[in-house]
C-alpha cells in the first residue's frame, strides 16, 4: 500500500512545484513589466494618481520613472509591501481618495533618492542652515526661552509632520526643559527639499546650445531660473513662486523697494516680518539701506545659503570710500557687528555732512 501511495505523493509535489514556479515566474514577469512600461499603462491607470502623472509628464523629471523617486513595492521590504497593501485595501474597500498626499516619512525617503541625481545640491543643502534637524530647531533653549513654541512653528519647520506641535515637543512653555515626544525624530530634517521644490513642477530639461552660432551660446541662451515654490502646511499643497504674494514692507514709514526676483517670494514665506510689516522685524532679512532692492539670491547660494565672496560679485576690491568692502565693520566680516549687512546704510558710518557733501543722501539717511 505504501508503494502505491509513493507515485501519488511524487505527483502532488511535482504539480505543486510547477504551480509555485508558475506563480513566481508570473510575479517576476509582472514586476519587470511594471518597472519598464510607461507610467500611463501602470501607475496612472489608477484614477487617484492620474493628476500627479499629468503634472509629472510636464516636468523636467518626465524621463525619470515613478519608482526611481517613489520606490517600488519591495523597496523597503515588508514595510513598503504593507503600505501598498493598505492602498489596495482602501481602494477596493471604498475608502480611497482622489487627494493622495505623501506622509512625512515618504517625503524623507524620496529626498534620499534626490541625492542620486542631485548629489552636489544635496551636499550644499546639508552644509547650510536649511538642513537643520528637529532637535536643532525645537530644542533650542535660547529661542524657546524667548518665544513660546506654537502651532505656527510647523509652518516652516516640519511642514510635512502629520500631528500638532504638542505631538512634537513638550512642555509648550518658556521654562523648559524641553524634549521631543518621539526621540527618533531628533535627527530628521525639519526643512526637506520639498519645502521649496515641487518635484512635479512645470519645466523642461536643459538642452545643448547651437554650437554653430557661438554668439548665441551666451548672449542668446534662454534664461533658466530654478522653479521653486512653497509647501503650505495648512492647504497641504505647493504654491509656485509666481502664485505667492510679496507683502509690502516699511521702514520708518517709508516703503522699502523689493526685488523682482520671484524666488524672493519663497524666502519671505518664512523669513517674514511682523504683522505690522516693519522691515527687519520678526525673521525678515529683506535687504535695505545700500542693498535695497537686491534679492536674497543676489548674495546667497541657493542650497547652501553661503554668502562668502558675495561682495566680490558686485563690488570692485575698493569701495567709493577707498576701503575694501569685505573689511568694513559689518556682520559680513564679524557676525557680532552692530551693522547688519542686510540693513546697513551709508549713514551708519558716515556723518550727515559727509553724505550731503558727496550727494549720497538716501531715504534712510534723511530719516
Amino acid at each position: 500500500m505504501a508503494g502505491d501511495r509513493l507515485p501519488v505523493r511524487r505527483g502532488v509535489v511535482l504539480s505543486g512545484g510547477i504551480v509555485l514556479a508558475a506563480v513566481l515566474g508570473g510575479a517576476v514577469g509582472f514586476a519587470a513589466y511594471w518597472h519598464s512600461a510607461a507610467p500611463q499603462r501602470t501607475c496612472a491607470t489608477c484614477h487617484e494618481i492620474e493628476s500627479a502623472q499629468k503634472s509629472w509628464a510636464q516636468s523636467p523629471h518626465r524621463d525619470v520613472g515613478c519608482a526611481d523617486c517613489h520606490g517600488a513595492v519591495t523597496s523597503a521590504g515588508l514595510h513598503s509591501m504593507r503600505e501598498k497593501a493598505r492602498y489596495l485595501s482602501a481602494h477596493f474597500g471604498g475608502r480611497g481618495t482622489d487627494d493622495i498626499r505623501l506622509s512625512e516619512s515618504q517625503v524623507l525617503e524620496a529626498i534620499q533618492r534626490c541625492r542620486t541625481c542631485h548629489a552636489r545640491e544635496y551636499a550644499d543643502w546639508l552644509s547650510g542652515g536649511h538642513s537643520a534637524t528637529y532637535a536643532a530647531i525645537f530644542l533650542d533653549r535660547k529661542h524657546n526661552a524667548k518665544e513660546q513654541l506654537t502651532e505656527s512653528c510647523l509652518r516652516c519647520h516640519g511642514m510635512f509632520f502629520g500631528g500638532t506641535i504638542a505631538d512634537v515637543v513638550e512642555p509648550l512653555d518658556v521654562r523648559g526643559p524641553w524634549h521631543l515626544i518621539d526621540g527618533s525624530r531628533a535627527s530628521l530634517p525639519a526643512i526637506p527639499c520639498t519645502a521649496c521644490h515641487l518635484i512635479h513642477s512645470r519645466g523642461s530639461p536643459a538642452v545643448p546650445p547651437d554650437y554653430a552660432k557661438p554668439a548665441a551660446v551666451a548672449a542668446g541662451r534662454e534664461s533658466r531660473t530654478a522653479n521653486v515654490g512653497f509647501y503650505d502646511r495648512d492647504e497641504r499643497m505647493h504654491f509656485e513662486a509666481e502664485e505667492l504674494a510679496l507683502p509690502p514692507l516699511f521702514h520708518r514709514n517709508t516703503r522699502v523697494r523689493l526685488a523682482t526676483d520671484l524666488r524672493q517670494r519663497v524666502c519671505v514665506q518664512c523669513h517674514a516680518p511682523d504683522a505690522f510689516h516693519e522691515a527687519g522685524s520678526g525673521d525678515d532679512r529683506t535687504p535695505r539701506g545700500v542693498h535695497e532692492g537686491l534679492s536674497c539670491g543676489a548674495c546667497h547660494a541657493p542650497h547652501s545659503n553661503d554668502a562668502k565672496g558675495s561682495c566680490a560679485n558686485c563690488h570692485p576690491q575698493l569701495s567709493n570710500c577707498g576701503l575694501a568692502v569685505d573689511t568694513m565693520d559689518t556682520s559680513y566680516r564679524n557676525p557680532a557687528s552692530a551693522h547688519n549687512i542686510h540693513f546697513v546704510a551709508c549713514g551708519d558710518c558716515h556723518t550727515q555732512d559727509f553724505l550731503r557733501k558727496h550727494g549720497r543722501m538716501t531715504n534712510e539717511s534723511r530719516n
